[in-house]
């Protein structure tokens, strides 16, 4: 069953909405976000990552389990990585990625794994 959007807002960020009235450059921000975190791709990445020794893995350890392609999870990598989420290092011809506890902390999400 699908939440209700107006549930999911509440869930994922009510506690900063309550506090006081968001300013443009605060809603843009939360929207930025959300809008990294909306893939479900990219929530499996996060989850995989973070569920891992040490929170970092190979992009060629990821693809299986997601089912796609390398080039997709890089993708969803960058992308996750440019919004502050991962880490990324070089180790020869693979890129390693690894969860930055900041970025996950900070990032919106349901309260239910809220952590």
């Amino acid at each position: 069953m699908l939440m209700k959007p107006v549930t999911i807002l509440a869930e994922c960020c009510g506690t900063q909405l309550a506090r006081a009235p968001l300013t443009r450059a605060a809603a843009e921000q939360m929207a930025e976000s959300m809008k990294v975190l909306a893939d479900p791709a990219r929530l499996q990445l996060l989850s995989l990552i973070s569920s891992l020794p040490n929170r970092e893995a190979c992009v060629c350890h990821l693809t299986g389990p997601l089912g796609l392609s390398q080039p997709t999870v890089s993708h969803h990598l960058k992308v996750l990585h440019e919004a502050g989420l991962l880490a990324r290092e070089q180790r020869g011809k693979w890129a390693y990625y690894r969860m930055l506890v900041d970025g996950w902390d900070a990032a919106p999400r349901p309260a239910s794994i809220a952590g």
